[in-house]
This record gives C-alpha cells, sequence and structure tokens, in this order.
C-alpha cells in the first residue's frame, strides 16, 4: 500500500475550499514546494496551489490513511 502524506490547515485566509481543522491529502509537487506552496486536495475535490504556511504536516496511521484516501 502506498503512503500518503496529509496536512492539517491551519489557515483558510482568501480561500473558500480549504476548512480550519481539516485534514487534506498532498499531492507531490517539488517545484510547487520550492517555492514555497503545496499541491493539496481541497474541497472541490481538486489539487490546487496554498501557501505552505496555511499547514502543518501530520503523520497519520494506515487505517487513517485508508480512510480518507477511500473517501475522495
Amino acid at each position: 500500500m502506498e503512503n500518503y502524506s496529509f496536512v492539517l490547515c491551519i489557515e483558510d485566509r482568501d480561500c473558500e475550499d480549504l476548512e480550519k481543522r481539516k485534514i487534506y491529502r498532498v499531492l507531490p509537487d517539488s517545484d510547487a514546494e520550492a517555492e514555497g506552496f503545496l499541491r493539496v486536495i481541497d474541497e472541490s475535490g481538486e489539487d490546487y496551489l496554498y501557501p505552505r504556511s496555511y499547514f502543518v504536516s501530520i503523520q497519520l496511521p494506515r487505517e487513517a490513511q485508508e480512510a480518507l484516501r477511500v473517501a475522495e
């Protein structure tokens, strides 16, 4: 099973498709990360770039990762 990266939203200023205190899946994007952004699957179900400062990284057990992946 593949491991996914997840973040917790701590800021949603001017972002209609983010919610504070919600967990989001992050897609790899080294170019975006180099510029201070993360590619996040937001409430629209699509992936968009958001400032890295809007999130904190979290580690989830495999069972939680699978539950969140199935919910997409």
